[in-house]
């Protein structure tokens, strides 16, 4: 997958591509939302690379560009268990880690990196490109399902 990015004001838009089967996914949007896809025909006569890159040719041309490691925000997501937790709350991280991944890679947001169970908490960790866009969409997401009992959504810094 390749992912790039371009700021404007007052957006930041997203532009990314993919290889799934004989296709090349290409998805994109504003940053936050979950954007449009289309899928293009895999040229096999290429490298998964050279298409993605074929499919990128234009937004890179228009300048979007990677965002560097220091580039994203860490956004930790903290629930309250008992002590060091148990095997449902290992359970429980998990699918939240999957689904944070969907949630913030179809909104071109970022992505999961996992998380950590015990003493009295577990956090699930996020490496975002808007902090506060992020927030908004995970609460939005999180809010009518079984990971609504958070306790609380912070950048670590």
């Amino acid at each position: 997958m390749i992912k790039r990015y371009l700021k404007t004001k007052p957006v930041m838009r997203y532009h990314e591509a993919w290889i799934s089967g004989s296709k090349v996914v290409e998805h994109w949007g504003v940053v936050g939302d979950r954007g449009e896809s289309q899928e293009h025909k895999k040229d096999r006569k290429k490298s998964d690379e050279e298409n993605i890159l074929d499919v990128l040719a234009d937004p890179l041309a228009r300048g979007f560009l990677p965002i560097d490691d220091d580039g994203f925000d860490v956004l930790i997501i903290e629930y309250a268990i008992d002590g060091m937790g148990n095997k449902k709350d290992l359970r429980k991280r998990h699918e939240l880690e999957d689904r944070m991944n969907e949630t913030l890679g179809w909104t071109g947001l970022g992505n999961c990196d996992g998380g950590s169970t015990g003493s009295e908490t577990m956090e699930v960790c996020c490496f975002v490109v808007d902090f506060k866009t992020a927030k908004r969409v995970i609460e939005k997401d999180l809010s009518e399902s079984k990971f609504s009992d958070f306790k609380r959504i912070y950048a670590e810094k």
